[in-house]
């Protein structure tokens, strides 16, 4: 039997002009809490799952981002099966991350955690977050 290439959903991000705004929506109002904060998104926590809404400001789509072992295999993987490559791979906080697409043209975006998590202070801050 073939092991599964995606490990799970990491993610629903949705793109939004401000951060702040989005916040009082979906976490005040919707009762999501928040799980950190960086200078331009916000995770929140989506109950009985470990994935995450994911609020942010720039020129990304909405995306559901999927959990791989490791982008460079999965890459592989997903190519030699009859995939193709979008985007990548290229480097993200956590790790490495890479946009590729079914033979149906159905994009995907796959990151692996080979950085480790992001660490938050006691507000939730991101600590250690990349200069903009």
């Amino acid at each position: 039997m073939t092991t599964p290439l995606f490990r799970r959903v990491d993610c629903l991000s949705i793109p939004v002009p401000d951060v702040d705004a989005a916040l009082a929506f979906y976490s005040a109002n919707l009762g999501h809490e928040l799980i950190w904060r960086s200078s331009k998104a916000a995770g929140l926590k989506l109950p009985g799952s470990n994935a995450e809404l994911v609020l942010h400001n720039g020129d990304r789509p909405m995306e559901t981002d999927l959990v791989v072992d490791s982008v460079p295999e999965a890459v592989a993987r997903f190519t030699s099966a009859g995939g193709k490559v979008l985007k990548g791979p290229f480097e993200i906080q956590i790790g490495l991350c890479a946009v590729v697409a079914d033979p149906w043209d159905n994009v995907l975006v796959i990151l692996d955690a080979s950085k480790g998590t992001l660490r938050v202070d006691k507000d939730k801050h991101v600590i250690d977050e990349p200069a903009t």
